[in-house]
């Protein structure tokens, strides 16, 4: 009766097997005492002896306990072949140790099984219950026989039907991967179509997106394996191939119907960097009359750290105008990813030289604002230290000495700012760079307070 899941059922014993049921049949189709009581002649001709009294009763009951055999037998055949499906579900989906270890106790099972069975079709086979002759001993021993087989099957259909409970779990699992798989590879198949639609519309547009088209060619081999079907590559396996096809399909469509509009994008970029190019050509050329203030006004360290400025510029614009061109060279050709890289490159470049074309001017008007009025910087800074102290002293007779002691040294480090002012050429430069670290320093002593008082209560 049993077979390893991935094998087709095929009977045991074919002759016992059909000898069992025709016997179920012959009864269910003659009542019980027209099958006693009709004369032999009817069936064939000849006669058979009437014992009568005990020894009919016994043929009786013995037929009786046959076929409950047949009946149990039918039974577990019943059972073991629908546990047969849900194991061969489970064996589909499931290859983890449980899985493994189901399929191992389904067999071992199958084993008792085949024992019962066997143990049945002898005892059928041993007992001819039609013989005109049958005696009345023979008849009891017989129904002892059939009755114990009966119990055999009966047992170990009871086994079966606590093994098949405790699959709930396994089988729930497979059943569920089961019913994603269908909607999944259907899933994968739309989205294939839609990137597909959407590839033929961006080149009706007369742009190409041949890398586009390159990562849906790519997906034709994954197609391909999922029509083959989960039978030759495995549900889990299936199951995720369709959703890796699925995801990659869609980036796909909604890239190739984003394309004509990032073709607009980089081309608004192209036209917007050649302006700023051009204008911080301009801008640059404007360094030099800066330079030449700052050298003739102030000090050398106001103004050294600005002197590769006028080169610097020009050379990074015109690394920038060069990776234009390779940027339009690149969107002509429709390589939209090189486009994009270049034209970031040039942001960069831009950005770079506007910093530094600003920092010059940025730094005359601050040498001019404190050279004409270095107290306005200093009253900024101490109004800072103040307030910070004050801070400190919130709730306290005496400062913390992790505040106080930062707080001390700006004090200190500012008025050494402020002395470096005297003198016929103060470097007004030192002077701002001193006074902002200490509102910075400050600052972060009012950070620290506010955190350790919970939020600055």
């Amino acid at each position: 009766m049993t077979a390893t899941p991935s094998q087709p059922y095929s009977p045991l014993v074919p002759r016992a097997h059909r000898q069992a049921f025709r016997d179920v049949v012959t009864l269910l189709a003659l009542p019980l005492v027209a099958a006693l009581v009709l004369p032999a002649a009817f069936a064939g001709g000849g006669t058979r002896r009437w014992f009568g009294g005990r020894a009919e009763s016994q043929r009786a009951e013995a037929q009786a306990a046959k076929d409950a055999a047949a009946a149990a037998f039918y039974e577990l055949d019943t059972a073991q072949r629908d546990l047969r499906i849900s194991i061969e579900t489970i064996t589909a989906v499931d290859n983890t140790p449980a899985a493994r270890r189901a399929v191992s106790d389904f067999e071992a099972l199958g084993r008792r099984i085949d024992e019962a069975s066997h143990r049945y079709i002898e005892a059928v086979d041993a007992h001819d219950l039609d013989r005109d002759d049958l005696e009345a001993s023979v008849a009891a021993h017989a129904r002892t026989e059939l009755t114990k087989a009966k119990d055999d099957l009966a047992n170990v259909k009871r086994e079966l039907d606590r093994f098949g409970d405790s699959l709930g779990p396994l089988l729930g699992k497979a059943e569920t991967q089961l019913a994603r798989l269908a909607p999944a590879v259907e899933r994968a198949r739309q989205g294939l179509l839609a990137a597909s639609n959407a590839l033929d519309a961006v080149r009706e547009t007369k742009l190409r997106a041949d890398d586009l088209a390159a990562r849906l060619a790519a997906l034709g081999p994954e197609l391909t394996k999922l029509n083959q079907g989960a039978g030759q590559h495995g549900v889990p396996q299936t199951l995720e191939r369709a959703e890796r096809v699925a995801r990659e399909a869609e980036a796909i469509r909604v890239e190739a119907e984003r394309l004509p509009q990032k073709a607009a994008e980089i081309d608004h970029r192209l036209v917007s960097l050649r302006t700023r190019a051009q204008a911080l050509t301009t801008r640059a050329g404007q360094v030099d009359p800066v330079l030449s203030e700052l050298r003739r006004r102030f000090v050398a360290a106001c103004w050294q750290d600005l002197q590769h400025v006028p080169q610097q510029a020009a050379e990074n614009v015109r690394q920038a105008e060069l990776k234009l061109k390779e940027a339009q060279a690149a969107r002509d050709a429709q390589r939209w990813p090189d486009a994009t890289s270049l034209l970031s490159t040039v942001r960069a470049l831009l950005n770079t030289t506007d910093e530094s074309v600003s920092a010059a001017r940025d730094r005359l008007q601050r040498l001019n604002a404190v050279q004409k009025d270095p107290q306005q910087e200093i009253d900024r800074t101490r109004f800072a230290i103040r307030d910070a102290q004050r801070l400190a002293m919130t709730g306290r007779t005496t400062p913390d000495p992790r505040h106080a002691r930062p707080l001390d040294d700006s004090v200190a480090r500012l008025e050494r700012a402020i002395a470096s002012l005297e003198g016929r050429h103060p470097d007004y430069w030192h002077f701002l760079t001193e006074t902002e670290a200490v509102r910075e320093s400050v600052a972060h002593v009012v950070s620290q307070i506010r955190e350790e008082r919970g939020g600055g209560h």
